[in-house]
């Protein structure tokens, strides 16, 4: 193909993955805002998770794609540097909010009963604070005083076309606090809800081999096995968000750590491809959560399917269930 058909069909396959983004992450934000069932502390970093990744897809990824596929920067100097702040603050809050999820599910599953001690409206606040003010901090505050800048070679920065290139000092910093501590908490948080839901379902085969023939203890038997269920659907459905996270991510943080000891020698293009490969992210979540989640599921059909402006009896008909599973399920 020639340059200019390469650069159109770059510019669809890109704006597919800004469309999804944008879109999906503000069904979810109306889906929590518009049904009170879905108001839960777990929601509420979702939603706030929602409302970072639609920035990201808003606010940052249209123009990353025009510097990904034209080469060069267009929107001068100023605004490079604001772009790149957001950038590295709107990534940042997704990722810190998807560990103060698994840090949520955590207590959820394994210490239900400190549940509401732990994640009380004033500790889930302080929560959403920290993963709001630590992104502004390790980004606007370096890059727009250029304190990233120190010991890089000029003209790799004249060269850069607004590419964030930065020194080893603050690649590992910053990737310390946006990447790997977060990937720390939620492979933990993981591995011990994942430990909690074998130890259940042990416990679980014992009660049903102990009450076989009591009528009173199938029932009992069957309600905790339907409980289990539910965590172990827990743990699969986080399994599977921490995985995507890890895929679309590990990529791009393990370049940027290794690059500038390296001499800055990753190519523009590989930056580009894992650079996008770790946006793709925030389009992927809203429909993690909406697939294995049946209350998102019915509160997205009710909105796509046009019934948000039925009068509200009909809503709560539909979402009658919403809030037993959003409380039962616990799949984020």
């Amino acid at each position: 193909m020639e340059m200019p058909a390469v650069r159109i069909v770059l510019y669809i396959f890109i704006m597919v993955i800004v469309t999804a983004t944008m879109l999906g992450n503000f069904l979810v934000v109306l889906a929590v805002v518009y049904f009170k069932q879905l108001r839960s502390a777990t929601n509420a970093f979702v939603l706030s998770l929602s409302i970072a990744d639609f920035l990201v897809g808003i606010m940052v990824m249209p123009y990353s794609m025009i510097r990904t596929i034209e080469g060069c920067w267009h929107f001068g100097s100023i605004f490079c540097q604001v772009h790149s702040s957001l950038d590295v603050m709107f990534c940042t809050a997704s990722i810190l909010h998807l560990s103060s999820i698994a840090l949520d599910r955590y207590y959820a599953v394994c210490d239900p009963l400190v549940y509401n001690c732990k994640m009380s409206p004033s500790k889930v606040a302080a929560l959403l604070f920290i993963c709001w003010m630590v992104p502004a901090t390790i980004s606007f505050v370096p890059i727009m005083l250029q304190l990233h800048r120190p010991g890089i070679d000029p003209d790799l920065l004249a060269n850069s076309s607004c590419a964030l290139v930065v020194n080893p000092a603050y690649a590992v910093c910053a990737s310390l606090i946006a990447f790997y501590l977060p990937m720390f908490v939620m492979l933990a948080a993981y591995w011990k809800i994942y430990r909690a839901a074998r130890k259940q379902a042990i416990q679980i085969d014992a009660v049903d081999n102990q009450v076989q023939g009591c009528a009173s203890g199938l029932v009992m038997a069957h309600s905790h096995r339907q409980s289990m269920k539910r965590e172990r659907k827990a743990a699969k459905t986080l399994g599977i968000i921490i995985g995507t996270f890890l895929v679309f991510w590990l990529p791009f943080f393990t370049a940027n750590i290794i690059d500038p000891f390296l001499g800055y020698k990753i190519n523009r293009v590989t930056w580009e491809v894992l650079l996008w490969l770790g946006y793709s992210n925030s389009s992927m979540n809203p429909f993690l959560f909406g697939f294995f989640n049946r209350s998102f599921r019915r509160a997205f059909l009710i909105i796509v399917g046009c019934k948000i402006c039925v009068p509200r009896s009909l809503q709560n008909f539909d979402l009658s269930n919403s809030k037993r599973d959003a409380e039962q399920e616990s799949v984020h």
